[in-house]
């Protein structure tokens, strides 16, 4: 495990696995739990990386409001003292925030994958996903705003699987009010500064990040691919791992 102290707080990342490095950069709220099926799929052909952000998960939680510049720097504290010198980014809704203003600042990036993202935060509402990890009931109720009715009543172990890592991983109110800061003071426009390789994924009934989002990333960066999950919520990544995995890993290999 890896500890790294930027601007006065810790975070904490792991690493495991061989080959080059992809980096997880997380979800506003979610703990580190949100990669499993990422990680299980990549680790041992790839070095995975996954780190909590500040106000999140095993990482320090100092008062909010966040910036996305900040969290970029935190970021840039990970991959420094991880000895990084160049990784794949795979960022989810603010993480793709992050990755994308990442690849703009520094140079350690070789590609993007942005999942569930947007290239504006203005008008993206996060509180419908958000919960006070001590209640259960309402981690449940967000979930109904994060999953497809479908995915919920088909895979009920996993989603009481969810329920116990976003009890023990996720961020408090306050730090979801910290990270929501951080997406509705964000811009990454214009998005033809970013012409690194990269693969859009969005899920087709995600209600929080609209797909439009997605749709308008792909057509804004010179050098990306767009993937539509159909009938997957805002955990599209979760929901339809199997073809997100494929899809990533065939994007990475020919990189």
């Amino acid at each position: 495990m890896d500890v790294t102290t930027t601007d006065g707080t810790t975070l904490f990342a792991q690493a495991a696995g061989d080959g080059e490095t992809v980096t997880f950069v997380g979800d506003a709220g979610y703990g580190a739990w949100q990669w499993g099926w990422q990680h299980a799929a990549l680790t041992g052909p790839f070095e995975t990386l996954v780190y909590d952000h500040r106000g999140v998960g095993r990482s320090e939680k100092p008062p909010g409001p966040y910036s996305v510049e900040q969290l970029v720097d935190d970021l840039e504290a990970v991959l420094s003292a991880h000895g990084a010198r160049k990784t794949h980014l795979v960022g989810a809704g603010l993480g793709g925030m992050v990755a994308l203003d990442y690849a703009r600042r520094y140079a350690r990036a070789r590609t993007l994958t942005l999942v569930g993202t947007a290239a504006q935060g203005a008008g993206i509402d996060t509180s419908p996903l958000a919960a006070d990890p001590t209640d259960e009931a309402a981690i449940r109720a967000s979930l109904d705003h994060a999953l497809s009715a479908g995915f919920v009543g088909a895979y009920g172990e996993v989603v009481d699987q969810i329920v116990q890592w976003r009890a023990s991983d996720d961020a408090t109110l306050a730090g979801w009010t910290a990270h929501q800061a951080a997406i509705g003071g964000f811009d990454a426009d214009p998005l033809y500064e970013i012409s690194l390789p990269t693969l859009v994924a969005h899920g087709t009934a995600d209600e929080v990040w609209p797909a439009a989002g997605g749709e308008h990333l792909a057509d804004g960066l010179p050098n990306a691919t767009h993937c539509s999950l159909d009938g997957a919520g805002h955990l599209c990544h979760v929901e339809q791992s199997r073809i997100l995995n494929d899809e990533l890993i065939g994007f990475l290999e020919v990189a």
